[in-house]
């Protein structure tokens, strides 16, 4: 669906190694992550890869633009709360659930663009927030 208008636009970006860090963490992926994005970045195994690790800092940092997007600093709503999923097609989506959701609401955004972006050593994210 293409049209709307924007009301809120976040960016950001991370080291991948500052997530391969973060993910040695014990309760850091739970806290952070959904279980189906957890299944996403693991794909058919439990062990971190490169691309796994790639892939978690990817969503890492479309959760933080989509705060951004939303006006919001960290801790206004859980990172687990908002979530990257793939639609059919395989393109990112976000899923809001939760505190995030009820704030989307109040905010009047009815649907997010995304943009992900990785390489070996950065993740980026760019989102939109369009209105209702």
């Amino acid at each position: 669906m293409v049209g709307g208008t924007v009301v809120g636009v976040g960016t950001d970006v991370i080291e991948v190694a500052r997530i391969q860090r973060a993910l040695q963490r014990p309760g850091f992926m739970a806290r952070v992550y959904s279980k189906s994005e957890i299944q996403y970045c693991l794909g058919k195994s439990e062990e971190l890869s490169k691309l796994s690790i790639q892939r978690f800092a990817a969503r890492f940092t479309a959760k933080e633009a989509v705060m951004k997007a939303m006006g919001v600093g960290l801790g206004a709503t859980k990172f687990v709360e908002i979530e990257t999923a793939s639609t059919d097609s395989g393109a990112p989506a976000i899923v809001l659930s939760g505190s995030a959701k009820d704030l989307a609401g109040k905010l009047g955004i009815g649907r997010w663009l995304v943009s992900l972006s990785h390489s070996d050593s950065v993740a980026q994210a760019f989102v939109a927030a369009v209105e209702s």
